[in-house]
């Protein structure tokens, strides 16, 4: 009787504690400005995080993250493998399993993150096969009426940075204009690679974009010197009126197809593979063995002059993309090859940044977050080495813009004190739900002038809601809809409809091998009358589809998707497509150079002494 009584006074104390301090909690975060570090790594595949199940490359942790129904070791539990930074940073804060890219490839999906919502929607997309920016000399990028996030909290006295890859355009007219370069949309300091990692900027290695320009390039001097032979010859054995001209303007275009052919791979490195700081080119092409060092440099840098805050530093990761530069000191440590080496020194470049944090005393006030743009990139194969990353469970990887494996992605969050330690959430989220979270956090207002797709994180992430806002989520291909996905939460499902996907090739394989990433359209993919349909709280790796027969809410679950399908379209208003031609083509007054063009070079990073860009 007294133990009973005792019991029950111990838990009307606990249980008003709780009630008393959640509204006291909620106080001190409405009244909070946190830093803000976003961390992002490029091609990175979800299964090759170790607490979301890789422990093959290291003697690491168990699947710590599934949406099939198997005991899960808490993240407390988990021993630490082949990320070791990235897992700390899952075990001490908050883990989405179900966090989705809003597209398959990088210019797209940076372009929602940045802005939180669809690529659609601010034309970043292309309609003809060209599903990323090309150049860095191209007029297309993120348009400047777009609204980022860096652009909201710097009018709330934020710092803003961006050390990494863009991949989102620079200018619009001129060499000069940097319409859409970093600083001309929210970012008070930049310092990286305006463009993306390739096969070009490592010595040896060939791009698909050189392979592609290259027998272009050769079948043009090949046909133009096969005519300019059989006008000569036409000349020569049957005199006929007209000049020379023709044949020697014949001969001419031959020559400079195959002069051009020959220094491509010297034109793209210089075009294209090299770092900015701000508006000034400080090393054209780099130096890719010291790149490392240098973005460490100056994340160390900008969080030292902004420690007093708040700031906001978003450190996109040339990592894990291909050609995988990675320094001698990691070279040759995982038994996975090259492409484990590279996860590797990225996860040890995550670590050295979080010390900073803590060396400036500043873990606690600030809010860190981890994810990849995509999947990784099953294509990325040469000989018999696998270069790209692996997506664990999921069906499919890159440039997929329905199948799973191309669009989850880790989610990591931390923020010491106020994000309950350790905690899983299986909701469906989206990259696009950063936009409204940090501009909440900053203390701005998400635009009302347009339509925003992403959602605020924090009621999920603190426990005060139990659903995640996204009831429907689209996933595009381009400008197409390959599929859609449904949370019906009274039940507990996670319906997905794929309208199109793409043909693997060769026939039994996963992935569409022999090309760079799969298409989106034309003869290669599949349409579905009726569509594809999955239960991914049963089926996440998408091996079954459903049918009438199978699954008696068929019906039931594609009226209602149609229906979403419908709603979502109502609100989509055409815009220039920033991805298709022309604005997609390299134009020669367009490319940064810092030198004469087109001898584009130079190495201010070796001399500490030259000039190089105003400092933020």
């Amino acid at each position: 009787m007294l133990g009973s009584l005792f019991f029950r006074s111990w838990l009307a104390l606990t249980v008003s504690v709780l009630l008393d301090l959640k509204p006291s909690a909620c106080r001190s975060l409405s009244g909070s400005r946190p830093n803000i570090l976003l961390l992002m790594a490029d091609d990175l595949g979800i299964g090759d995080v170790g607490c979301y199940g890789n422990d093959t490359i290291r003697q690491g942790p168990e699947n710590c993250s599934s949406d099939t129904p198997v005991q899960r070791p808490l993240l407390s539990q988990l021993t630490l493998g082949l990320t070791p930074n990235v897992d700390r940073l899952a075990a001490d804060g908050v883990m989405l399993t179900q966090h989705i890219a809003a597209a398959s490839v990088c210019t797209p999906s940076r372009a929602a993150f940045l802005t939180g919502r669809y690529p659609l929607r601010s034309g970043m997309v292309s309609s003809n096969g060209y599903r990323v920016l090309q150049w860095t000399g191209v007029s297309g990028g993120l348009p400047p009426n777009e609204t980022t996030f860096a652009k909201i909290l710097k009018d709330k006295g934020y710092a803003t940075g961006l050390i990494g890859k863009w991949h989102l355009g620079l200018n619009c007219e001129s060499s000069d204009d940097y319409c859409h370069h970093p600083l001309s949309h929210g970012f008070d300091h930049f310092y990286g690679m305006p463009f993306s990692m390739m096969g070009d900027c490592e010595p040896g290695e060939v791009s698909e974009k050189r392979a592609g320009l290259e027998h272009k390039l050769n079948v043009c001097s090949h046909v133009m010197a096969l005519a300019a032979f059989t006008l000569t010859a036409g000349k020569l054995t049957r005199p006929v009126a007209g000049s020379w001209t023709l044949v020697i303007c014949s001969a001419i275009v031959a020559l400079l197809c195959l002069t051009t052919s020959y220094f491509m791979g010297a034109l793209i490195v210089h075009a294209d593979c090299f770092l900015m700081r701000n508006h000034a080119i400080t090393e054209q092409p780099m130096s890719l063995q010291r790149t490392t060092a240098l973005m460490l440099k100056e994340v160390s840098s900008f969080v030292k002059r902004n420690k007093q805050g708040p700031f906001l530093l978003f450190v996109s990761f040339l990592h894990v993309h291909t050609p995988l530069i990675t320094t001698e000191n990691f070279r040759g440590r995982s038994p996975h090859g090259l492409y484990g080496d590279n996860t590797e020194e990225m996860d040890w470049m995550v670590g050295q940044i979080l010390d900073t944090l803590d060396t400036e005393g500043l873990t606690n006030s600030t809010l860190v977050y981890f994810t990849s743009d995509h999947g990784g990139s099953l294509e990325a194969q040469f000989g018999n080495h696998q270069y790209g990353g692996w997506n664990g469970i999921y069906k499919g990887g890159k440039g997929m813009g329905g199948w799973e494996g191309g669009i989850r992605v880790p989610g990591i969050l931390r923020w010491p004190g106020v994000l309950p330690a350790g905690r899983l959430i299986h909701e469906p989220t989206s990259l696009m739900d950063v936009f409204p979270t940090v501009v909440q956090l900053g203390g701005g207002q998400v635009p009302h002038d347009r339509v925003i797709d992403g959602r605020d994180l924090l009621p999920v992430l603190l426990g005060t809601a139990q659903h995640s806002e996204h009831e429907f989520l689209m996933h595009y291909c381009e400008s197409f809809l390959h599929a859609a996905r449904w949370h019906q939460r009274n039940r507990g499902a996670v319906w997905k409809v794929h309208y199109v996907t793409p043909v693997f090739h060769p026939a039994g394989a996963s992935a569409c091998y022999g090309r760079g990433v799969c298409p989106c359209s034309g003869d290669k993919v599949a349409h579905h009358d009726p569509p594809l349909l999955f239960d991914l709280s049963r089926d996440p790796s998408e091996a079954h589809a459903l049918t009438p027969d199978t699954e008696s809410s068929f019906h039931e679950v594609m009226e209602r998707i149609t229906k979403a399908v419908e709603d979502h379209r109502r609100t989509l208003s055409p815009v220039p497509l920033q991805l298709d031609m022309p604005d997609n083509l390299w134009k020669p007054w367009l490319q940064p150079c810092c030198g004469r063009f087109p001898l584009c070079w130079c190495d201010r990073e070796a001399d500490p002494q030259e000039p190089t860009a105003r400092e933020n």
